[in-house]
C-alpha cells in the first residue's frame, strides 16, 4: 500500500528559472542513473527477496518508497526551473514567444538555440518534465536489472548507487543557484546512504562470494593475462594472493604462447599443484546447492499463498 503525502521529504527550492540546468536535470528523473530507475530496480528486486530474505525484502521496498519519493524532488525542481514557459506556451492567440523571432537576430537566434537544446519543454511537453535523459531518449525498463539472486542484486545496487551520486556531483558544477545546490546535495548524500546500508545488507548474507551457487573452477580462477602491449605493470590484482579466494596470481606475460602450449587451456593443469581441491570444490558446489534450495524450499509457504499477514 503506497500512501502519498503531499509534503516533499526535503524541500525542493530554485532562485530563478533555468530551462538549460532543467534538461540536464532529466538524467535524474528520466535516464539510466535516476530515480526511477533506482526506484523500480529496488522494487522488482524485492519480490524475490520476500519469503526468503523477508529483512531484506523490507530494506528493499523502504529505499525505492525513498526513490520515488526523489522522484518527486527532482520532477519539482525541474518544474520550478521551468517556471514561466507552460504559461507563455499556453499563450496561443498573442504567440508571445514566437512574436520574439521579429524582434531582431538576436532574439531569433536565442529562441532557436532554446528550442535546440530543451526540445522536451518548449516543442513537447509543454514546459513540464519527461521520462527521458537530457538527450531526450525515453526511459526504458533496460535500466532496471533484477537477476533473482539477492548478492548479485546487491552488488548491482551498491554500483547504481555509485553511478547516480557521482552524477549528481556533475550537476553541482553546473549551476550557480545556492538553493539547487542544496537539493542536488541532498539527493547526493542519500545515494552514500544507500550505498552503505546495502554494502551492509550483502555483509549480512553467509556465504556472498561468489555471487550465485557454483564456485568457481580452480584451473582458471587466479589466472591473470597481461593482453596488453608496453610496459607491465603489476598490483594486488595481479601478483600476491587473490583478495577473496586466498589464492596465488599466476601472472601470463605471454597469453599466446600459454594457449597454444595448453591446447585452449585443456591441458597442463595439475590438480595436486592448485591452491583449492577441484574435489572440494564440487563438495561445496553440491553442499551450497542443497543448502539454498532447502532455504528456499523452507521458506515457500505450503498450500494456499498469502503475501500479507492481517
Amino acid at each position: 500500500m503506497f500512501y502519498h503525502v503531499k509534503e516533499l521529504q526535503f524541500n525542493a527550492r530554485v532562485s530563478k528559472p533555468d530551462p538549460a540546468f532543467a534538461t540536464l536535470l532529466l538524467e535524474q528523473f528520466g535516464g539510466a542513473n535516476g530515480e526511477l530507475k533506482a526506484a523500480l530496480q529496488y522494487f522488482t528486486q524485492a519480490f524475490a527477496a520476500k519469503q526468503v530474505h523477508p529483512d531484506k525484502y523490507d530494506l528493499l521496498m523502504d529505499i525505492a518508497t525513498e526513490e520515488f519519493s526523489h522522484l518527486e524532488i527532482v520532477g519539482a525542481t525541474i518544474q520550478m526551473l521551468l517556471k514561466g514557459i507552460h504559461g507563455d506556451l499556453k499563450n496561443a492567440a498573442e504567440e508571445s514567444e514566437i512574436m520574439a523571432l521579429l524582434k531582431g537576430k538576436a532574439s531569433k537566434e536565442g529562441f532557436i538555440h532554446n528550442a535546440m537544446v530543451n526540445p522536451q519543454f518548449f516543442n513537447l511537453s509543454g514546459g513540464g518534465p519527461t521520462l527521458s535523459d537530457s538527450n531526450g531518449n525515453p526511459w526504458t525498463s533496460a535500466y532496471v536489472t533484477a537477476n533473482g539472486d539477492l548478492t548479485v542484486d546487491l552488488r548491482s545496487n551498491i554500483a547504481a548507487e555509485s553511478r547516480a551520486k557521482i552524477v549528481y556531483e556533475y550537476l553541482m558544477q553546473h549551476t550557480d543557484d545556492p538553493y539547487v545546490k542544496d537539493t542536488l546535495r541532498f539527493l547526493m548524500t542519500r545515494e552514500v546512504a544507500h550505498f552503505q546500508m546495502f554494502q551492509a545488507a550483502l555483509e549480512t548474507i553467509e556465504p556472498n562470494f561468489p555471487p550465485g551457487v557454483l564456485q568457481s573452477d580452480p584451473k582458471y580462477s587466479n589466472k591473470y593475462f597481461n593482453l596488453s602491449n608496453g610496459e607491465d605493470v603489476r598490483g594486488p590484482w595481479n601478483e600476491g594472493k587473490s583478495p577473496e579466494l586466498g589464492e596465488t596470481w599466476e601472472y601470463i606475460s605471454d597469453p599466446i604462447e600459454h594457449v597454444r602450449k595448453t591446447k585452449g587451456m585443456t591441458e597442463g593443469n595439475d590438480d595436486k599443484k592448485l591452491s583449492r581441491d577441484p574435489k572440494e570444490v564440487e563438495k561445496k558446489n553440491k553442499e551450497l546447492s542443497k543448502k539454498k534450495f532447502e532455504e528456499i524450499k523452507k521458506a515457500m509457504p505450503t498450500g494456499e499463498a498469502q503475501w500479507s499477514k492481517y
